[in-house]
């Protein structure tokens, strides 16, 4: 059996603004009627945080609950018990219109980390990213650049980026470019 890597082996550009690979990470998207109570109850209870509403994200650790869209969600389990917890799923939404899926390999996650991250982010995302209007637990789906990803805001100075793995190495050099010594700061 061959050991998991993640997709950017740990990578890290240091900065004002950090860039940095998350490692390996849990991820089941989990397609069905987000208003089902057997739905939020399992969800809740692999990750203990709270249901998520539209557009937001609710983490703590490597256990979280991301609103993907009006039917789907992200759910984020430590990586070694992701097969245990779509289990749990599969067990909970028997007998219900639902799709699990395990992607913790075919995505990578990002973290970019500093009091300028927003900026690095509102580079490259066409979101609105004004501390009036976008706040930490707030989610985005979108693009960063050229190519497909979402994010949130762990707290005032942390996103998480997670994007496919086949990008991965793309999102983080544009990430790292966008946090480039000189480039950031200069918002009032």
């Amino acid at each position: 059996m061959s050991n998991a890597v993640s997709a950017l082996h740990g990578k890290v550009a240091p900065g004002e603004v950090t860039i940095r690979e998350a490692g390996l990470r849990g991820m089941i998207i989990l397609r069905g009627d987000l208003g089902d109570k057997k739905l939020r109850k399992v969800c809740t209870d692999l990750t203990g945080v709270k249901f998520p509403e539209g557009g937001q994200a609710n983490a703590e650790g490597d256990k979280g609950l991301c609103w993907m869209s009006p039917d789907e969600l992200l759910v984020l389990v430590p990586y070694a018990k992701t097969g245990q917890a779509a289990a749990q799923i599969d067990a909970a939404l028997s007998g219900t219109h639902y799709l699990a899926e395990n992607v913790s390999d075919a995505r990578a996650v990002i973290y970019v980390e500093g009091a300028f991250a927003r900026e690095v982010i509102a580079k490259l995302a066409p979101v609105d990213l004004h501390p009036d209007t976008f706040k930490a637990g707030d989610f985005r789906r979108t693009r960063l650049g050229q190519v497909a990803a979402a994010f949130w805001m762990r707290d005032e100075d942390t996103f998480m980026v997670i994007c496919f793995r086949s990008v991965g190495q793309y999102t983080f050099d544009l990430l790292a470019a966008s946090a480039k010594a000189g480039s950031v700061g200069h918002l009032g």
